[in-house]
């Protein structure tokens, strides 16, 4: 006879169905893993039959087969050995078979025979209510996978546990959600001196999810404006919080099952590899552009970063996606982030400083910002120059709105085109917006046409460089409440993109 569970095989955010089978047959003893384990699937046998010595269940001394299926899809990871176990446990009849081939069970077991938790149980919860199944796992990793309302999910401490539900000895509660998360903000705006002009570009940055790079002098607030960003974006929905937890389990990010209402925001190191931020390295994990899925990704000290690393942004920035192409695998995440970028000026970062000028100006700042291409540059919508701030404004008390005040005017803008998109599969905010649908909620009246048009011709504009104007200039029409865009938005919107030649 051959008992079947079931788990499931990581495809990037996706979870594919695996059917366990297990067979006793007359032969000399052994236990074998078949269909194209890693090394931790094939460790299991050991964890198994350790936890199943613990429960005093001895193996008969005949062949145990386990056959992973399908055979040709890699398994990778230790959550193999619960449903390992169960096939087994069902083959040598402790467990009703029907009960255990109605199972998604994933887990790690220890020698005494304890489940330990295990990234993914979101996904795994998915995938098994798409199939009808009910969802086993560890009771550390339950309360992330009790938010698929479609799955039954039942968590367990021990393997001893699992028997006595299955045995109807001890039942086991389904399990509950984990809490709902909303970090607290100390950060302010209001905190920041000066700096009026980069308090707007980031409000208009927060409330069409535009791409930004601040350039300024050390220590003239670029850091600590990006700080704040958190702080006016508004919270997850509940499919992007779903959307985005999905992609935090399988990185185990989930604190205690919890889901966050708070959008991402990730600030990797400039030495960061190119594995780390767009994703890759065994199992081809999720990067940093894609942990920064529906949040923000800030890139401080920009031109330090790899060429490649910078250069492999480009493509992730326009699709909303990312393509993780290895040999063994090819693994398809969500990316949709806003990137802020920082960066000085020249590599001693003075050279716009007239009180200590750079005396390489202006060969400094071309060989420093030449690092970023042209292609890149062009993606970012609003462009600032961050001055440094003198000390006699830092004595000054505190101006402008608060964080509070300005996420409340993002928050009414992004109402505004989640309305005017939701009709739209493949645009959620003014920065997705592209062709018929950017033509329609974005054509400027005659007089801001007149004036985008010198420009391009002026500046020598690409047409991304003009589509990406009309979009900002779109935005900033949302958070005026104006029904159309006027010659001050594109404006506006065009101060943020015209900079000086060093910064082009």
């Amino acid at each position: 006879m051959v008992a079947r569970a079931y788990t499931v095989a990581f495809q990037g955010v996706d979870a594919r169905l695996v059917e366990v089978q297990c067979a006793v047959t007359p032969g000399l003893p052994a236990f074998s893993i078949v269909g194209l384990p890693d090394k931790a699937v094939s460790e299991a046998r050991d964890r198994v039959r350790s936890a199943l010595s613990s429960m005093a269940i001895a193996l008969p001394s005949k062949r145990i087969t386990i056959n992973l299926s399908p055979a040709d899809l890699p398994k990778e990871g230790s959550h193999f050995d619960l449903p390992i176990a169960l096939s087994l446990l069902a083959a040598l009849e402790i467990v009703p078979t029907e009960t255990a081939e109605q199972t998604v069970a994933l887990g790690e077991l220890s020698l005494d025979g304890s489940l330990v938790p295990v990234v993914g149980a979101l996904p795994a919860a998915m995938a098994a209510a798409t199939d009808e199944r009910m969802l086993l796992c560890p009771q550390a990793s339950s309360a992330e996978a009790a938010w698929v309302d479609a799955a039954q999910v039942i968590g367990a401490d021990t393997l001893a546990a699992v028997v006595r539900h299955y045995t109807g000895q001890a039942p086991l509660s389904p399990a509950t959600r984990g809490e709902v998360h909303t970090d607290p903000f100390s950060k302010d705006l209001r905190d920041v001196k000066g700096q009026e002009r980069a308090k707007r570009a980031l409000e208009i940055a927060a409330a069409g999810r535009h791409h930004m790079i601040m350039i300024g002098t050390p220590g003239s607030g670029k850091s600590m404006l990006a700080a704040r960003i958190p702080g006016i974006l508004p919270p997850l929905t509940a499919m992007e919080a779903l959307s985005t937890s999905m992609i935090h389990s399988l990185s185990g990010l989930l604190d205690e099952g919890g889901i966050s209402r708070t959008r991402p925001f990730r600030e990797p190191h400039h030495t960061a590899s190119m594995a780390a931020i767009v994703g890759g390295g065994k199992g081809a994990k999720p990067g940093e552009i894609s942990l920064a899925h529906n949040g923000v990704l800030f890139m401080d000290e920009f031109p330090e970063f790899s060429r490649t690393v910078l250069e492999t942004l480009r493509q992730p920035i326009e699709t909303g996606e990312v393509m993780v192409a290895r040999a063994n695998a090819h693994v398809k995440y969500p990316c949709k982030f806003m990137l802020v970028a920082a960066a000085n000026p020249c590599k001693c970062g003075y050279m716009t400083d007239p009180a200590r000028a750079c005396s390489r100006a202006p060969v400094c700042g071309e060989d420093y910002l030449g690092r970023i291409s042209g292609p890149l540059m062009d993606r970012f919508d609003l462009r600032i120059e961050v001055p440094p701030v003198g000390f006699a404004d830092l004595d000054l008390p505190p101006s402008g709105d608060t964080s509070e005040t300005v996420a409340a005017r993002v928050a009414a803008a992004r109402q505004v085109q989640t309305e005017r998109f939701k009709d739209t599969s493949d645009a959620a905010q003014n920065a997705d917006a592209e062709g018929k649908v950017l033509e329609e909620i974005a054509t400027p009246d005659p007089e801001g046409k007149e004036i985008l048009l010198k420009a391009a011709d002026r500046f020598g504009l690409s047409a991304r460089a003009y589509h990406r104007i009309l979009r900002v200039a779109r935005t900033i029409a949302d958070l005026e409440g104006a029904e159309t865009v006027r010659k001050p938005h594109v404006a506006e919107a065009l101060s943020f993109r015209i900079t000086t030649k060093a910064y082009a």
